[in-house]
């Protein structure tokens, strides 16, 4: 591949697939601590067990169902584009990803040894996590990453004396 073209392409790639792999850590991060923290609240505790309970195909059907679930909200933001109310429609959005996001996760969570025995379900599991894993590792070797990483660490280190020097008086 010519030079110059691979330059190019790296320099339009390499930020936004660094962005999405930083946005999407963090968010599952801080999405599992707080549905893990729902998921101490009894009602859900006891949905979560009869789920864990599930054979592997009804297990399948209950990991699906919040896709379908988040549904409407995409509808909702649809209509708010329709009527010129963008912000709406785009806050929609993201509300909709963050929460079918976060259901889905605890969802993974707790039923991946289950889902784990559908063989053609494994297979895809295998084979998606081999793939992003292997994303993550490039992105992550970039020298870019390298600085951003370190710059990152730098400002969550200043931010933690801050707000250690504030509660510390």
């Amino acid at each position: 591949m010519n030079r110059y073209l691979k330059r190019a392409l790296e320099i339009a790639i390499v930020p936004l697939a660094a962005a999405i792999v930083f946005f999407e850590q963090t968010l599952i991060k801080y999405l599992n601590i707080a549905m893990a923290a729902v998921a101490r609240w009894p009602p859900i505790a006891k949905l979560e067990a009869w789920l864990v309970s599930l054979p592997p195909y009804a297990a399948l059907c209950a990991f699906v169902t919040p896709s379908i679930l988040i549904l409407p909200i995409k509808f909702i933001a649809l209509w708010f584009a329709s009527i010129g109310q963008y912000e709406l429609a785009l806050g929609a959005l993201i509300v909709g990803k963050m929460l079918g996001t976060a259901v889905l996760a605890r969802l993974y969570r707790i039923l991946r040894p289950r889902l784990m025995t559908i063989p053609w379900f494994g297979k895809a599991d295998t084979w998606f996590f081999y793939w992003r894993d292997q994303a993550y590792a490039f992105v992550k070797s970039l020298p870019a990453w390298k600085r951003v990483s370190a710059m990152v660490q730098q400002l969550r280190v200043r931010i933690v004396a801050l707000v250690s020097g504030l509660f510390a008086r």
